[in-house]
């Protein structure tokens, strides 16, 4: 079973994206480890990582504190969401050069349908070459490319030459390069569902091949048959252009059961600072912060609390996600899911730094939303 060819996505990714900005704005900062963030003493976590930090083991969402304990000579900077979407505006301007069909994900990445493209060329990757090229040279940065005939093979692509590359998997490449691909580059198998394949002897594509439809499916439900199409390389999922979001959320599967306070504090706090960043990058805060807390049994139960004021602030963020938890009655029971979302929406400025919101304005929380 082959993919169609019909079709021509491209994906850019941009390289190192925050901590390449911030050595472009300061060339003292070049060649050396560069970590976009919280402080080193703070609860803070890595929001980018240069790929010289990377060398000692520092990734995004780590906490700052470990990434100081892996490298103490890295250089620490606090985010800068203005500058960033200032170059990420630009950066689409260039896309949108070649097609009107561009989906980001987030500041510094995109998927391009150039199918149907504004300068008629045939060729997706002498558009992705031209666009890397104009990146370049207009905004002093690098971006990375995959090519493929959809969205799946296409981010697998890009991520074959980082940093500063481009990779193509032509449809007739495609029998060839999936069975050795890692289940984890499919998109929804995260650590637990990966831990679950490699229970039944599945590490990589060319594996999952080798289980039917009605296998996973009774396995993996809905996302079963999904794991069955990507593994062959099908994917009919179009580029979808920008559409204002309703609601941001983050959440961790864990890859074991944890019902630790602290643990469980820590990553309270870990994903307050990653919906902090979300929320920045889109320009955005809001009223209502929901909890979602998911028990050993796949339960699931949700908290919310609509404030007075809206907010994007990592520490107000972790405030209100530990009182639902504290509320939520859950404590001491083994967890296996955190999330954190914040929705009501609002894109009048945020508070100035250092502006406290009161837990005084805040408006009483409603009943437990439980759904089994």
């Amino acid at each position: 079973m082959q993919p169609p060819a019909s079709r021509k996505i491209v994906h850019i990714d941009m390289d190192a994206f925050y901590a390449s900005v911030e050595a472009r704005d300061n060339p003292a900062l070049r060649g050396r480890p560069v970590v976009v963030g919280g402080a080193p003493d703070s609860r803070g976590v890595v929001a980018a990582a240069s790929y010289e930090a990377r060398r000692f083991g520092i990734r995004s969402a780590m906490a700052c504190a470990r990434a100081y304990r892996l490298c103490p000579q890295a250089v620490f900077i606090p985010p800068n969401f203005e500058k960033y979407r200032a170059v990420s505006r630009h950066i689409h301007e260039i896309f949108h050069r070649y097609t009107d069909q561009v989906e980001g994900l987030s500041l510094d990445e995109a998927y391009l349908d150039v199918t149907r493209n504004r300068i008629g060329s045939p060729s997706a990757t002498r558009i992705a070459q031209a666009i890397r090229r104009e990146i370049q040279a207009e905004t002093g940065l690098t971006a990375s490319a995959g090519v493929a005939a959809n969205k799946f093979l296409a981010k697998v692509a890009c991520e074959v030459k980082k940093p500063n590359g481009l990779f193509v998997i032509r449809p007739e490449d495609v029998p060839a390069f999936l069975p050795t691909l890692p289940v984890a580059k499919v998109p929804g198998i995260g650590e637990v569902t990966r831990r679950e394949l490699a229970e039944l002897g599945v590490t990589t594509c060319g594996d999952l091949q080798r289980l039917s439809l009605a296998d996973l499916a009774r396995r993996f439900g809905k996302r079963g048959e999904f794991f069955f199409r990507m593994a062959r390389g099908l994917d009919d999922r179009p580029v979808v252009p920008h559409r204002a979001a309703k609601s941001f959320a983050v959440e961790d599967t864990f890859a074991q059961d944890h019902d630790e306070p602290e643990w469980l504090q820590a990553k309270l706090a870990e994903l307050a600072q990653r919906l902090s960043q979300r929320l920045a990058a889109a320009g955005t805060q809001g009223r209502t912060v929901t909890l979602k807390l998911r028990l050993t049994d796949f339960s699931s139960f949700t908290r919310a609390r609509t404030l007075r004021l809206p907010t994007a602030e990592a520490e107000r963020l972790t405030e209100v996600a530990a009182e639902l938890f504290d509320a939520s009655g859950l404590a001491g029971e083994k967890l296996r899911l955190l999330g954190l979302g914040v929705s009501q929406l609002d894109r009048a400025p945020a508070p100035p730094p250092g502006a406290r919101q009161l837990t005084l304005w805040d408006a009483p929380a409603p009943a437990a939303a439980q759904a089994r």
